[in-house]
């Protein structure tokens, strides 16, 4: 994984909690995919207007190709030479509501939340000629701040789904996230099979209304593996620390966040 991601993990996220003389727990991501789905831009139901503005502005920056730039910065570690004028003053502002706990999409690099989702916005405010701020809040509360007008829009690694298209519109898609599942490398759980059996005990960890909660939380008849079964966390940081100390048996969470945690921790 890129500096970026590995420098931000190194001093912002405690994940490597074994106890001096105990043998380190090392993590691995099941090779079999949970979910495949949608990344968009999460915009109140009655704003048309800005939605229309976003899908323009985001359609924009995938045809010059700066969307591929932003993600192949992030993923690939391509450096880009983009420039943004988004923090310029005397604009009218776009207030953008994330979780920055979600690398490589979103993270804080020297006190500045960056990451893909960051970029796209600021490339976004650029082509809509407003002045981009960045809020931190839990995931869990931003659609109910974009539907009070707290926030302009939500851009956070969301997915969209049919329960959260009752209460935002979404724009076209800018990225596809894949749920994938980490384990401890000597984990019982050697197969989705096995986690998703209807007949285990297995407990997961997911970050809180994330697609990974979504999913999980669902019935066995629906994929998922039932409420009891699952434990919610804040961020999906703190779903990886209660792994790595036994609390639950696996973390459900995207699969550029996985790769960055797994390898923090591997080191």
């Amino acid at each position: 994984m890129k500096k970026f991601v590995t420098l931000l993990l190194a001093a912002a996220m405690v994940l490597s909690l074994a106890a001096c003389g105990q043998k380190k727990t090392q993590l691995k991501i099941l090779d079999t995919e949970y979910a495949i789905e949608d990344y968009a831009i999460a915009v109140a139901k009655e704003d048309t207007a800005l939605l229309d503005e976003i899908n323009a502005a985001l359609d924009a920056i995938i045809a010059d190709g700066t969307a591929q730039k932003i993600v192949d910065k992030y993923i690939s570690g391509t450096a880009h030479d983009l420039t943004f004028q988004a923090d310029a003053e005397g604009k009218p502002e776009l207030i953008m509501a994330t979780n920055a706990f979600f690398p490589p999409y979103e993270f804080y690099e020297n006190e500045e939340i960056v990451g893909i989702d960051a970029e796209m916005a600021k490339a976004i405010a650029d082509q809509m000629g407003r002045k981009l701020t960045i809020v931190d809040t839990e995931f869990g509360s931003i659609i109910a701040g974009i539907q009070t007008g707290k926030y302009d829009m939500g851009m956070a690694g969301m997915t969209v789904t049919e329960e959260r298209l009752q209460s935002v519109s979404f724009s076209t898609s800018y990225a596809t996230g894949v749920q994938v599942v980490i384990v401890a490398e000597d984990s019982a759980i050697k197969t989705l099979d096995d986690l998703l059996d209807p007949a285990a005990s297995y407990k997961a960890g997911v970050q809180q209304d994330t697609t990974g909660d979504i999913y999980m939380s669902d019935t066995p008849d629906n994929g998922g593996i039932g409420e009891e079964r699952v434990v919610r966390y804040k961020t999906g940081n703190e779903a990886v620390q209660a792994l790595l100390t036994g609390k639950v048996d696996c973390v459900v969470i995207d699969q550029e966040p996985a790769k960055a945690y797994v390898e923090q921790n591997n080191k």
